[in-house]
């Protein structure tokens, strides 16, 4: 009975190695496969944080630009003056004959 439980325990053994190792192997895969996806956002987040930066310079000038055009276009309004009406012209009296 002794040879028989050994038998087993190495066979199960046996068996048990290459399956372990087949899921080691699938872990180091996964964890390459994670890394290079890491890798590319690492790379997509710097691309945007220098967009973010871009458009944020874009908007300064933008708006320092409104801030002039505003600034000059209050400096060439003029005051209100009160409205004139017209007068309309009064219709010739055509006589009638």
């Amino acid at each position: 009975m002794r040879t028989n439980t050994i038998g087993s325990l190495a066979l199960a053994l046996a068996l048990g190695l290459p399956l372990i190792a087949c899921q080691d192997t699938k872990a180091r895969e996964e964890n390459e496969q994670l890394k290079a996806r890491v890798s590319e956002l690492e790379k997509e987040n710097s691309n945007l944080a220098n967009r973010v930066d871009g458009l944020t310079k874009q908007n300064a000038m933008v708006g320092e630009e409104n801030d002039r055009l505003k600034a000059k276009n209050a400096q060439t309004k003029r005051s209100p003056k009160a409205k004139r009406h017209r007068r309309t012209p009064k219709r010739a009296v055509s006589s009638r004959n």
